[in-house]
This record gives C-alpha cells, structure tokens and sequence, in this order.
C-alpha cells in the first residue's frame, strides 16, 4: 500500500502546465488507455457527468484556426462564471505563477504586447496535436461541474503516468457556443474546460518552470485531539 502512495506521489508531483509541445501525435490507444483511467473519478450518486471530446490531425487544426478567430472577434461568455476577484493569498499565488512564466519567455513586466501575444497562445493550444473538451450535463449544476474537476484531475494525472504532457485551459471554454456548433453537441452540454495535450518539448523555455504549492498549515485545518 506504501508502494501505491509514493507511485502516486510522484506522479502528482510530476504533473505540471505543459505550455509547448512536439507535433507528434499520441497514439490513440493511449488516448483511450487516458480516459479509461479518468473515467474512474468518483461523482455523486456514480452519475459519472463528463463528456470528452478529443481532436487530433487535421481537427484540431481546424479547431485551432475557429479558435484564434473567435478570440479577436467575439466577447467571452463561459457557461460558468469565471472568478469575480482574486484576493490574498490566491492573488498571490496568481500573480507568481505568471510572473514565473513571463521570466521563463523573457518577456518584461511592462511588456504588454508580449504579454497579450503569450496569452493568445491559449488559443492556438501551445501547438498541441490534441485537445480535450470537457463538458458536463448541465441539469447537474454545480455538482456536475465538481465531479467532472475529478474527472479533469484524473485525465492529467494519468496522462502524466503514461509520459503525456497535458494543461487544463478554462481560457478555452469562454466561447461554449462555439465549441458546441464545431463539434455540433447538445445545447445540455456545458462546456468546462480545455486540455491540451501530447509531447512536451522539454527544450522550451515556457516548460522551465514550476509553480509552488500551499504549505500544510496553510490548507489543513485539524481539529480535536486523539
């Protein structure tokens, strides 16, 4: 059982936001191997809300080019509302995390045309030969949504295992009424997130980096005594 945890240990650990990729394709009985290991993830009442719909080849050029288009033509509007602010702590840990980013590219603090053309590359997903849309039935509301964040957590974490570099893009999901008349899924369908994902190339600055995480004091709350 030790043996279990430390192999999970180290899977999470080497788990990270892949920001450039190698064209080459993974070969789709890993793709599906992936999702079979996702589709492990608990959910209320074993209602198992996700819905994956995966491109690859000459689709996710397509989805790419309506992608970087709709971006500078259209406003966002998420099925689910994004953040209202970050504050604290999360503000912090946001502003590091992009700070790191921006140092690894060598862009300037004040350089916001490099600023803007990195953020576009969410949209282009960092030259992955995949992505992952991740959808949830919307008549599940909130808890859908949360069960298909386990489903999101396991696909990474498996794809790690089997050497796949992946990032999970919320960006992406800002135009669901888009993604859904491309790939022509139910208006019941609400559109999550993003996962990008295949080959890292390990050689780009922008995969140099790796954020921190919350210190135990800072998330564990124990309470009682023995």
């Amino acid at each position: 059982m030790s043996n279990d945890f430390e192999a999970l240990n180290r899977v999470l650990k080497a788990r990270y936001s892949c920001r450039a990729y190698l064209p080459d394709p993974v070969p789709e009985t890993l793709v599906e191997r992936i999702v079979q290991a996702a589709g492990r993830a608990p959910s209320w009442c074993n209602a198992q809300p996700w819905s994956v719909t995966v491109t690859r080849g000459d689709e996710t050029s397509r989805f790419r080019d309506v992608m970087t288009q709709v971006v500078s033509a259209d406003q966002p509007s998420p099925d689910i509302p994004w953040p209202a602010s970050y504050s604290g702590a999360y503000n912090d840990r946001r502003r590091t995390c992009g700070f790191q980013l921006y140092e690894s590219l060598g862009i300037a603090r004040d350089d916001h045309a490099a600023r803007q053309a990195q953020s576009l590359r969410n949209f282009a997903f960092f030259d992955a030969p995949h992505v992952a849309i991740i959808s949830s039935e919307a008549e599940l509301g909130p808890y859908g949504a949360m069960d298909t964040g386990g489903f999101v957590t396991a696909f990474m974490l498996a794809a790690t295992g089997l050497g796949v570099a992946s990032i999970a893009q919320a960006s992406v999901a800002a135009y669901p009424d888009v993604i859904r008349r491309h790939f022509n899924l139910p208006q019941t369908r609400q559109i999550l997130c993003a996962i990008s994902f295949g080959y890292a190339d390990t050689d780009h600055p922008a995969n140099g980096f790796r954020t921190d995480r919350a210190a135990l004091n800072e998330i564990y709350d124990p309470r009682g005594t023995d």
